[in-house]
């Protein structure tokens, strides 16, 4: 009797959802998609800093080169605790390269900065002090999840003025929400574009001039799908 009252129970239920299901197809509604994008400034800027023996002539040490960099670095104000890491773990136990019987040595490190125009300073002052293998790692914006839930509410926004104009047309009345379908965010970063970042080697000038340019600005763009009742 229980077997028989639990079936009956289980199929009471199907007939429930496929009630609701057929009903919110049968229903008329409206569907309609927008996206919505905006383009932000990088405030983070990743630079990936390798520092070898063999690239200073008169071959100066690992350790002498690190101390110029981080000496340097904290006069430009970079928080070393906070701005500088290790980028992985086979640097912090240092690379060995044979090369004509001398042992070479080299560390990688990874450098954050807030600005274009601390980044081209870095870049300046550390190819003056026989440091120039720098690279661009990428860039980011700090806020994207804030960013990324205004544009779904921009997005939400657009959708319905879309829908409320469509059911005008077809002289009806746009209802409430039936379903709405995040279809996520993408993110265009052509800073990373770049690629390798270098002073020139025959840089001329002993003074830094700073220059007005910014990275590119990151392009974020967000969509979703909506179904409103017909009225």
């Amino acid at each position: 009797m229980k077997k028989l009252c639990l079936f009956l129970a289980c199929i009471a239920m199907f007939q429930t959802g496929f009630s609701q299901t057929k009903n919110f197809i049968d229903q008329p509604y409206l569907e309609t998609a927008a996206e919505v994008d905006t383009l932000v400034t990088p405030d983070r800027i990743y630079l990936s800093i390798r520092i070898q023996e063999s690239d200073s002539k008169g071959r100066t040490s690992l350790e002498s080169l690190e101390r110029r960099m981080g000496d340097k670095l904290v006069e430009l104000g970079v928080d070393l605790e906070k701005q500088l890491t290790v980028s992985d773990l086979a640097s912090e136990f240092q690379k060995y390269f044979l090369r004509k019987q001398d042992i070479l040595k080299e560390k990688v490190f990874e450098l954050v900065l807030y600005d274009a125009q601390t980044a081209g300073r870095v870049l300046f002052e550390l190819e003056k002090i026989g440091i120039s293998n720098i690279q661009l790692a990428k860039t980011e914006y700090s806020k994207m999840k804030a960013l990324e839930d205004t544009l779904r509410i921009r997005a939400v926004q657009k959708a319905k003025k879309q829908g409320i104009l469509m059911a005008e047309a077809l002289e009806q009345t746009l209802g409430k929400a039936l379903h709405i379908s995040d279809r996520g965010s993408s993110v265009y970063n052509t800073s990373m574009d770049a690629g390798v970042m270098r002073m020139a080697s025959d840089q001329a000038e002993d003074v830094y001039v700073s220059l007005p340019a910014q990275f590119d600005q990151i392009k974020v763009q967000l969509g979703i799908q909506a179904k409103f009742k017909l009225e």
